[in-house]
């Protein structure tokens, strides 16, 4: 074969040069596969970390409104339980509503901001406005006008985490080829179908990535309106059983909010391997 025309035929089979921004190269490695020597020793891991801490607690003597033991933590997150889990749900209505309406905002704005260069300028701002302004210290003016129900708790985490899925998603949108864009309106393509076909699709990377920030962001917005106002949810128990000196009982909340968000994590993971598997 002639190596002029060997430079000019495009080859698929190289493998994607790394440096890109997505689901993928976003994750832990919770997708790859494990062997079980591998998944032995995390375990392992985890047993020193958890088992040295217990026993460095009960050497030094360490008393319990100090830090709790491990095995301390995990008792009251069972006795306690009954009394913890209507403010998980509480939780979780406000961060899901909230995400839901914010996630829902920013999405369209992405959409209209990529179509509608003037409508960026005008809005971008605002937009910068929003992610730079802590969204807890809208919370005591948001009660003081909705008073100490979940819509104040609600409106602050739809700030918190629409900007950060609008950022993204436009970020994506922006990322399609053009050539695929201009293939499309040959062949007679609308707008609509161009952005349902090519621009959603191409950009799905980044809008779940965007996606996962903005609920992240959303569970500690919710969290810390919590312990600002209000009288139920997770947030209020860390506030409760700190003054209290509950350690025990305050750590086990801590440990449900990490649980929490790493499912958040790995949810938004499994659809990133669903729903953006060719980027990888």
């Amino acid at each position: 074969m002639d190596k002029a025309l060997g430079d000019k035929i495009p080859e698929f089979n190289k493998k994607p040069q790394a440096g890109g921004v997505g689901i993928t190269s976003a994750s832990l490695g919770l997708g790859e596969h494990r062997t079980k020597f591998e998944i032995l020793v995390i375990i392992l891991v985890a047993v020193v970390i958890v088992g040295g801490t217990e026993a460095s607690l009960i050497v030094f003597n360490v008393p319990q409104y100090v830090f709790p033991k491990p095995s301390q933590i995990i008792v009251a997150l069972f006795t306690e339980w009954v009394y913890i889990w209507p403010h998980l749900l509480i939780t979780l209505y406000e961060l899901l509503v909230g995400f839901a309406i914010g996630g829902s905002i920013g999405f369209v704005l992405a959409a209209v901001i990529t179509q509608f260069p003037f409508v960026e300028k005008v809005v971008t701002p605002y937009i910068l406005l929003l992610v730079t302004t802590p969204m807890l210290a809208l919370v005591p003016l948001l009660i003081l006008r909705f008073g100490f129900g979940s819509e104040p708790r609600i409106i602050a985490v739809a700030l918190a985490s629409g900007p950060m899925v609008m950022i993204n998603s436009a970020t994506g949108f922006r990322r399609v080829d053009l050539a695929k864009i201009a293939l499309a309106r040959s062949f007679g393509a609308s707008t609509i179908q161009i952005f349902t076909k090519i621009r959603i699709p191409m950009a799905m990377p980044m809008i779940i990535v965007g996606l996962m920030v903005g609920s992240i962001f959303g569970l500690l917005t919710t969290i810390g309106a919590e312990m600002v106002g209000g009288a139920e949810g997770l947030g209020n128990r860390l506030t409760y059983y700190s003054a209290l000196i509950r350690m025990p009982q305050f750590f086990a909340i801590i440990l449900i909010l990490a649980i929490l968000g790493i499912s958040i994590y790995v949810i938004f993971f499994w659809l990133g391997k669903r729903w953006a598997s060719w980027e990888a």
